[in-house]
């Protein structure tokens, strides 16, 4: 339950701290008074996003806390799922700035807003005058019946395979739109792979080729170069290997005379032996070099056959088209590949599809057992609120054989009559406004009963009834404390006189300024408030009876 809120620099609020107690709190107030004000603020650590324009002083920040007394509720598995601090006494709370960003607590951790309108969510619920409109949307329907049927586990489950089958569903049919592309190129695909493959490519082929080419093309001249090489070495007459040795023979006969030119005597004796290793590699070379135009042919025509898969793919190297070669192989097995990723696709696809049906039928059936009881539990509330011909029907209807939506497989609409003889029919055709408020009353009375929410706030929910329809209402109130704690902000007194606790909004002029403050009323300042609200400023004696006898 909300023990306490406390509201620090917000809107015409300076700084406010509200103490509520269990069972039903009345809250009430001119109009204009701030009664809206609290109510928004209090959304803030709901998770409503927040704006600059909330604060009342512009050079402060905006803090927001609300304290609940949680130990009662089954939360603490919530708390250990998403690690967070476990507090009998659980503080949510919003810091916001003059800038607009804001930061949101959970017991002093900080979190984002997210979790903390899940935490939320499962400790608060506000209704308000114009929430009566969710009545007519299947959405809310749906959420009443999964509510009192205790849907909640199940609806995850299917909510859950709902949405695996939906992706599923996606990626198979985006799949088989890429094999069809796929298979659809195939054909040229092949073809060029072919083409590479029979071309039976090697890395650093074209420069090899292109090297034994041009020695092809000069053969003739390297084999006479190398001739007259090898002549001027050691065939000629005069060659030099001749002058050479002859050289060595004169130094040799000198070593006798002079031991010192013995080093200079080996040095060219050295040089005699490499150069004979070079004639000889010359002359192999020139018998190797021989013009082979079969040869130069068929290397002609290789790169010839190189250069036009080149200038075909739009590349320049063997290893390009060696690549392109490769990745063409991998396309066309990619067919194949998707062909068996769609199998396994398509079955998982049926799988996840039969097992939300199946759960799907599961939730029906669960909804249509609830129906009697809802019908009955409703009427019942509606007969104690003062009326007593009211016709509550709950219609479900299936979707199409093998159709689901993200609620299941049903279609539901509310059927609605207050009037004794007339056909109920959809809410939103036959209920008036004061109608609509006792409807949704008695539904969030049932709700109330299957739900381990600790709070709800009705905020002005009793537009368009008074009197001893008013007190009945009050007296619904009441009875849901036996579950939960209520907040009530009213303008009747037949309501607020059914709180056992009753605060007052009301403004106030401080250091001009405008303020808005809350305070817990004692019992005589509650006769009289309850008197102003059954006859104004002016209260009279009579009023002031009245009063009385309605706090009684």
């Amino acid at each position: 339950m909300l023990a306490r809120l406390s509201i620090k620099n917000y809107a015409l609020i300076d700084e406010i701290d509200i103490q509520f107690a269990t069972g039903l709190n009345i809250i009430t107030g001119e109009t204009g008074a701030g009664k809206s004000i609290i109510l928004g603020a209090l959304s803030l650590i709901l998770g409503q996003r927040s704006e600059s324009k909330y604060f009342y002083n512009q050079d402060k920040k905006c803090v927001i806390e609300g304290y609940f007394n949680i130990d009662s509720y089954q939360i603490k598995p919530f708390f250990e799922e998403n690690d967070l601090d476990y507090e009998p006494q659980t503080i949510l709370r919003r810091e916001i700035f003059s800038d607009g960003k804001s930061r949101a607590f959970i017991n002093d951790t900080p979190v984002k807003l997210g979790l903390l309108k899940s935490v939320s969510e499962r400790l608060i619920a506000i209704h308000s005058q114009h929430a009566t409109l969710e009545i007519n949307k299947e959405s809310f329907q749906l959420l009443t019946i999964d509510g009192v049927a205790e849907n909640g586990q199940l609806l995850a489950q299917f909510h859950k395979t709902f949405t695996d089958f939906n992706k599923a569903k996606e990626s198979y049919n985006k799949l088989v739109k890429e094999s069809a592309q796929l298979k659809s190129e195939t054909d040229y695909h092949q073809f060029l792979f072919d083409e590479l493959q029979e071309a039976n490519l090697q890395a650093d082929e074209q420069k090899l080729l292109e090297e034994e080419l041009n020695r092809l093309s000069h053969a003739e001249e390297i084999k006479r170069s190398l001739e007259q090489a090898s002549f001027a070495l050691d065939t000629q007459e005069q060659s030099a290997l001749q002058l050479l040795k002859e050289g060595l023979s004169q130094l040799q006969q000198c070593e006798r005379f002079l031991p010192s030119i013995h080093e200079l005597s080996a040095r060219l004796n050295s040089s005699i032996i490499e150069l004979k290793d070079i004639n000889e590699e010359l002359n192999q070379l020139d018998n190797d070099t021989f013009v082979d135009s079969e040869r130069m042919l068929i290397v002609q025509e290789r790169l010839s056959l190189i250069y036009k898969l080149q200038q075909k793919h739009q590349v320049s190297t063997v290893e390009d088209l060696i690549q392109l070669r490769d990745e063409l192989d991998e396309k066309i097995n990619a067919v194949s590949i998707n062909d068996d990723n769609l199998l396994k696709l398509k079955t998982e696809k049926e799988r996840l599809n039969q097992q939300a049906l199946a759960l799907a039928e599961d939730l029906s059936k669960r909804r249509t057992d609830a129906i009697p009881l809802i019908e009955k539990e409703i009427v019942d509330s509606l007969t104690k609120v003062g009326m007593p011909q009211s016709i509550f029907k709950i219609k479900i209807n299936s979707l199409p054989a093998g159709e689901l939506r993200s609620s299941g497989k049903d279609e539901v609409e509310f059927l609605f009559t207050a009037n004794l003889g007339q056909e109920p029919q959809s809410v939103s055709k036959v209920a008036s406004g004061g109608e609509l408020s006792r409807l949704m009353l008695a539904i969030k009375s049932l709700i109330a009963k299957t739900s381990a929410l600790p709070t709800i706030i009705f905020d002005e929910i009793d537009t368009g009834i008074s009197g001893e329809v008013a007190i009945k209402v009050g007296e619904l109130m009441n009875k849901l404390t036996e579950n939960l704690q209520v907040i009530a902000i009213t303008h009747l007194p037949q309501i607020a006189s059914q709180g056992s606790s009753h605060f007052k909004v009301y403004k106030e002029e401080k250091a001009n300024h405008t303020q808005t403050n809350i305070q817990l009323l004692n019992p005589e300042e509650r006769i009289y408030e309850v008197a102003q609200m059954l006859g104004g400023k002016d209260i009279s004696e009579t009023a002031i009876l009245h009063a009385k006898e309605l706090l009684k």
